[in-house]
């Protein structure tokens, strides 16, 4: 790996770092306001929006400029967001624009890796972003966790000095020479310019079973970090910082099985992985039984491991193919475009399943079975691709 890549890696760490932080303070904020349940899941709505009204535009956004002028350009809306949140705007309206930097900052930091490193280095590449960002939610669940649960306002202000210093870091990236730059910004053209992106990814074969499983991957686990949330509060009777320490094992997963699919597995053969997507479907529904924490511990880390195993390297097919077809910034903003569809779907459902007051453990076993029909299905379909 080039030294640009790890001044990178740091950036991202950061920027995450900030991010995940944020969300428990957050939410710890809107506990301290007395707001209801459903506000939480709302919360996370208001984030992603940004990604899918913003689709058509980050991404020729991206290829325009400098990717790291582009992420520096997008961590300081996230500044911006953070403060707001400390200087009294509403949670879910400062959030939505964290949400703002975080859909342009997104097709840069992934896009640049097609622009740094050789297709043969990409899946050892997404293996480190990823236990980056997993390392970033581990410590971003159990800082902002603690923090908030004394004072959500300090923890704001801690975070938005995390979303500076990764600023800083931005600075230090390589520039690159710009790809696939845009002829015209007239908005329409670029419309028109991501629907063409858009089904050059969905009629790609390759693309085809990159982005269903990245789509049902993100959409699950923004919505499983909610849930296990609200099962941990009612099955074992956590409060919020108990609750983000056990999320943290579920990340520490994620990073062992990136670490693991890095490893071992090729791009050419990143269809493999497909199986470990239903078994983890069929163990989430088994964390619905379980009332010992150690259990619970346990599921959730062998869960976070098969998820690492199986996106990290259908993350790397979907850039690899979207660099050759239509260029790396414009491939990340058409996936962030179906994940944040899938997160908003899923969010979706699961608010109104809370507003129903539906079970948390009837929702975990929902959850989980969809999760594995969905793998069980994507699998069927495209397990000739080996």
């Amino acid at each position: 790996m080039c030294k640009g890549f790890y001044t990178l890696l740091m950036a991202q760490f950061l920027s995450a770092l900030a991010d995940n932080a944020l969300l428990f303070a957050a939410i710890a904020l809107l506990a301290q306001m007395s707001a209801p349940d459903w506000h939480t899941p709302l919360l996370q709505q208001f984030f992603v929006i940004s990604y899918i009204v913003l689709a058509p535009f980050v991404g020729s956004f991206a290829d325009a400029l400098p990717k790291g002028r582009v992420m520096f350009i997008a961590n300081a809306i996230k500044f911006i967001g953070s403060l707001s949140m400390v200087f009294g705007m509403p949670p879910l309206y400062a959030y939505g624009i964290v949400g703002i930097g975080a859909a342009a900052y997104s097709p840069a930091k992934y896009g640049i890796l097609t622009e740094l490193l050789p297709p043969e280095k990409l899946v050892s590449a997404n293996g480190w972003m990823e236990g980056s960002t997993v390392m970033a939610i581990i410590l971003g669940a159990i800082i902002g966790g603690i923090m908030a649960s004394d004072d959500p306002y300090f923890a704001m202000i801690i975070i938005t000095l995390l979303y500076m210093l990764a600023a800083i870091f931005n600075t230090y990236i390589p520039k690159l020479p710009i790809d696939h730059k845009l002829p015209k910004k007239n908005p329409v053209f670029m419309l028109i310019d991501f629907w063409y992106s858009f089904k050059a990814l969905w009629k790609d074969t390759h693309g085809q079973v990159s982005l269903a499983v990245t789509t049902l991957f993100w959409g699950a686990g923004a919505t499983l970090r909610l849930v296990v949330i609200a099962w941990a509060a009612s099955s074992l009777s956590f409060g919020l910082e108990q609750a983000t320490q056990l999320m943290a094992l579920l990340a520490v997963g994620i990073a062992v099985g990136s670490v693991i699919a890095a490893r071992y597995i090729t791009l050419e053969h990143s269809t493999k992985v497909l199986p470990a997507g239903i078994i983890m479907g069929v163990l989430v529904i088994i964390m619905a039984f379980v009332q010992h924490w150690q259990m619970a511990a346990l599921l959730l880390f062998i869960i976070g491991a098969l998820a690492g195993f199986f996106v990290v390297p259908l993350n790397a097919l979907l850039q690899h193919r979207g660099h050759e077809l239509i260029g790396a910034g414009h491939s990340i903003a058409v996936q962030n475009f179906n994940e944040h569809i899938g997160i908003l779907v899923m969010l979706g459902a699961y608010l109104l399943m809370v507003k129903a007051e539906i079970s948390i453990n009837l929702i975990v076993v929902a959850f989980g079975l969809f999760v594995s029909l969905c793998m069980t299905i994507i699998h069927r379909r495209y397990r000739h691709l080996n």
